[in-house]
């Protein structure tokens, strides 16, 4: 027995290609006027988004158990009429679950008083001259920007992410804390482990928001207009190379900003030795030669006007 609605889209191609009269193809097909002009008037947006609810939140059930779960929360909706839509969403092929992230929290990104209290670590991506991808894993400590680890590889697993952090402890101890993005690397059980192990906090920025990271996304910055974008490799080894050289020179002659224009090396060398009044004396000496500098621009501006005038 062929149904209304299947009848009613017979109608429509007859209409649509023969250009016969609406009387004529309901006749062909004995579809009632009348049923072709009834337009329903029931609203089923309330199950669809019902529905679509319990479906994310348990991907697995089927349709009883959501219909339970719906009498159970005291909606008394007729069971066909579930059924019906539950069909029309096609809910019966079941859809690819997702991994779902815990919430992340928004915290301040605040400079530690000492060394190795926080690291951030972050991935970024590149290709040799011959197409093929590489990954380069960086690190480094919040407190003087200093770069531990500049690190390409053509894979990256979470294994050697954990093998990095071994090799940097032959070095230094290992930080409180690290603040990483939801990578898969970052999400993996043998990362998490590896913190557990040695009592480190993860800190996770949230999702699509990598200025809660900025530290290491300033260090990306550099590492990207002076080495990655700068060259053309043809090896992986060229890479290794000059990120060594691109390390060795940031640590030790960058003018970083955020600290009083000393590279990483020499602030820590003027916190060890007790020179932080020394630091916020040139701090002053700094913004008083800046201030001297915009009063002699202004003071060429008003001159010059004052001739033209």
């Amino acid at each position: 027995m062929v149904k209304p609605c299947t009848k009613k889209m017979v109608v429509k191609y007859l209409i649509r290609t023969y250009k016969v009269c609406i009387r004529r193809a309901c006749a062909l097909v004995n579809l009632a006027r009348s049923m072709w002009y009834y337009q329903s008037v029931r609203d089923d947006s309330a199950v669809v988004a019902k529905l679509n609810e319990l479906a994310e939140s348990h991907p697995t059930r089927g349709f009883d158990n959501y219909y339970f779960r719906i009498r159970n929360e005291g909606i008394v909706w007729n069971r066909k009429k579930v059924l019906r839509v539950y069909r029309l969403m096609r809910l019966k092929l079941r859809r690819k679950r997702k991994r779902r992230l815990p919430a992340r929290k928004k915290e301040a990104l605040l400079q530690p008083l000492h060394a190795n209290q926080s690291w951030s670590m972050d991935f970024m991506s590149d290709a040799l001259s011959n197409g093929r991808r590489i990954r380069v894993l960086n690190v480094i400590d919040d407190y003087n920007r200093e770069a531990l680890c500049i690190d390409a590889q053509f894979s990256y697993p979470a294994e050697f992410v954990v093998r990095s952090l071994q090799r940097l402890t032959y070095e230094r101890d290992l930080p409180r804390q690290i603040r990483v993005d939801n990578g898969p690397e970052f999400i993996s059980h043998a990362f998490q482990d590896f913190c557990n192990e040695n009592e480190i906090e993860i800190k996770y920025i949230q999702p699509g928001k990598p200025m809660q990271n900025a530290f290491i996304e300033r260090f990306n910055r550099l590492l990207r207009e002076d080495v990655l974008d700068a060259y053309l490799f043809k090896n992986i080894r060229q890479v290794r190379r000059q990120c060594e050289v691109f390390s060795e020179d940031y640590n030790l002659t960058h003018p970083h900003g955020s600290l009083k224009r000393l590279s990483p090396t020499k602030f820590t060398q003027f916190q060890s030795n007790g020179n932080l009044p020394l630091m916020k004396a040139m701090d002053k000496i700094t913004t008083s030669l800046e201030t001297t500098e915009d009063n002699n621009d202004s003071n060429d501006v008003l001159f010059s006007n004052l001739q033209l005038s």
